[in-house]
């Protein structure tokens, strides 16, 4: 077919009739053995799928990597990707998202391919799936079943499963069906689920009943995460009352987030050449070259069109990147459209400040995977974000630097004080040099010595042992000997 030279408005009326009469075959997206005698390959057949994507808006390459990126995700999940289409519209049909003729031509590809499932490039409403499922005669899921399926493998700690069930139970709900008349008899009694009489009685169809046991289910889930909520946040106030700086390690899944954290505090934790490996919160203690302490928090990855079940079911999760004293935002420099990625995880940070009523944190742009992307891509990249900072955590390279521009955009301490600390105070010594920024430190006969930059709480801990005459505050405050602290509380435990 012969392609357009300019972006096509959405409009039905300026679409090329060929674009709007095919049903476009994007090669490369087959992952299908050639050689069948590979080892172990026939023990575990997977599930064999066809994509199928409706290009409505932008340009056919942000169509074909919006596709190919929903190849990886049916292969994270365990498909074997045997075909892939898109279809030129100005919007998806409201009845089978490909139009009706298209859903022919659909069924001789997957009849030919063998394929036993067809995953959509967007997300389909209750009609049609149903319509879809019925004239294909395979099942049919969408973008967001696909994407949450992935999360319900991955999803490790009591909390993120707990997250994953409510995303997958509020998709469920509004799209709860059965084959022919299994769920829509009338039951009561002991059919009823064991309520028998005096439950909801009989006349509930059994889909009515299906129906209650999730929404119960989700009320359940929502108090479990709540209750769970309240232990990260009392784990964060014990960080905030500590004054530990906090930096949150975001961007787009498998943009190399993982590695990152590992290169700059030896965590350990998992890293994998998959999209959503990293679901739980990883957060890691790390200095500055100057000796100041601060939080390394590796958060779950973001994706287009990320389904607004999983960002409601993660919202306590997504709440240490918007409550940050720095974000670390992380792009794939190999990846063919990393503004696309940039965008989309803006996208999902603005909203989360926005639920939190507040301004986003500072962000540092990181373009990683410097040693795979082309020298003409980083050289787009290094025009278009002179700010930002290349690194490739594989390798290691531009890590210094990171680490310097992290310690450059930390939050400093606002006081800062001369002290003599007798040697009985050890614990404020230890305190000093944990949360504060030690300046100047010399042992004399009377106890340590020290300039420093500290938080009000600790300023005020530290105030009794002030060095009359000492040096004013740079911070907002001013002065730190004459009272202009806040007064130690009065008080057991002062």
């Amino acid at each position: 077919m012969t392609e357009a030279h300019t972006p096509v408005p959405p409009s039905a009326g300026d679409l090329e009739l060929e674009e709007r009469s095919s049903l476009r075959r994007v090669t490369g997206l087959s992952t299908e053995l050639t050689d069948v005698t590979e080892v172990e390959y026939r023990r575990l057949r997977l599930e064999q799928v066809v994509l199928v994507g409706v290009w409505t808006t932008g340009t056919s390459e942000q169509a074909e990597v919006s596709l190919a990126e929903l190849g990886r995700l049916a292969e994270t999940a365990g498909s074997q990707v045997m075909d892939g289409m898109v279809q030129r519209r100005s919007t998806p049909d409201p009845a089978t998202f490909i139009g009706s003729g298209k859903v022919d031509e659909l069924g001789e590809t997957v009849r030919a391919t063998g394929a036993d499932t067809v995953i959509c490039d967007g997300e389909l409403s209750p009609g049609q799936l149903r319509q879809l499922e019925e004239r294909l005669k395979v099942k049919v899921i969408d973008r967001t079943a696909l994407i949450l399926d992935i999360f319900a493998q991955h999803a490790r700690s009591r909390d993120g499963k707990a997250q994953v069930e409510l995303a997958q139970l509020s998709y469920l709900l509004p799209r709860l069906r059965g084959w022919g008349e299994a769920l829509s008899r009338q039951v009561g009694g002991r059919a009823a689920g064991g309520v028998g009489i005096g439950g909801r009685g009989p006349g509930e169809t059994k889909i009515e009943l299906d129906r209650r046991r999730i929404r119960a289910r989700m009320s359940k889930l929502r108090r479990e995460i709540g209750a769970m909520r309240q232990v990260r946040q009392t784990q964060r106030g014990n960080r905030t009352r500590n004054e530990i700086p906090s930096v949150a390690i975001v961007g787009y899944t498998n943009a190399g987030k993982s590695s990152l954290l590992n290169q700059l505090t030896d965590a350990g934790v998992l890293v994998e050449d998959a999209l959503f490996a990293t679901l739980d919160p990883t957060t890691r203690k790390a200095e500055t070259a100057d000796g100041r302490a601060y939080t390394l928090t590796d958060t779950v990855g973001f994706v287009r069109h990320l389904p607004h079940q999983l960002v409601e079911a993660f919202r306590s999760t997504l709440e240490e990147a918007g409550r940050a004293d720095l974000l670390v935002h992380v792009v794939d420099g190999s990846d063919p459209l990393p503004d696309d990625q940039i965008a989309a995880v803006r996208e999902v940070l603005v909203e989360v400040g926005e639920e939190q009523g507040g301004a986003m944190p500072t962000e540092l742009l990181v373009i990683n995977k410097t040693d795979t992307a082309g020298d003409l891509a980083l050289a787009r990249q290094r025009h278009a974000h002179p700010e930002a900072v290349f690194v490739s955590a594989h390798r290691g390279d531009g890590i210094a630097k990171l680490r310097e521009r992290i310690a450059g955009l930390l939050p400093r301490p606002e006081y800062e004080v001369e002290l003599l600390l007798p040697y009985t105070q050890g614990g404020l010594v230890a305190r000093v040099h944990d949360e504060g920024e030690v300046l100047a430190e010399e042992h004399t006969g009377d106890g340590t010595r020290l300039r420093a930059r500290v938080g009000p709480e600790l300023g005020t801990a530290v105030q009794p042992f002030a060095v009359a005459g000492g040096p004013a505050s740079t911070g907002p405050a001013a002065g730190t000997v004459d009272g202009d602290l806040p007064a130690p509380a009065v008080g057991p435990g002062r």
